[in-house]
């Protein structure tokens, strides 16, 4: 397997250990994710932002984040340190 496509394996996996079988994250749970696997990336306490980001994932307005939504704040992260040596 190439790097990148264990790359997504890996998102695909720590999505799954949040959001276990029902395949979608409570605002307690993209918390605990974003605390424990993206805290290099995204240095900003979630407590101060969770409303406003929580708000902007969730596109459907179910009040869960699905994967494509998840998908969308990977999406923003990494473009944020695209240009930023890692």
């Amino acid at each position: 397997m190439s790097d990148l496509e264990s790359g997504m394996v890996t998102i695909i996996k720590v999505f799954h250990k949040y959001s276990g079988h029902k395949c979608k994250l409570k605002k307690t749970e993209l918390k605990e994710l974003i605390n424990n696997e993206m805290n290099h990336f995204i240095m900003v306490q979630f407590n101060n932002i969770d409303y406003i980001l929580f708000a902007d994932l969730d596109q459907n307005g179910d009040l869960e984040i699905d994967f494509k939504e998840f998908i969308t704040l990977i999406s923003m992260v990494t473009s944020a340190f695209t240009l930023k040596k890692i």
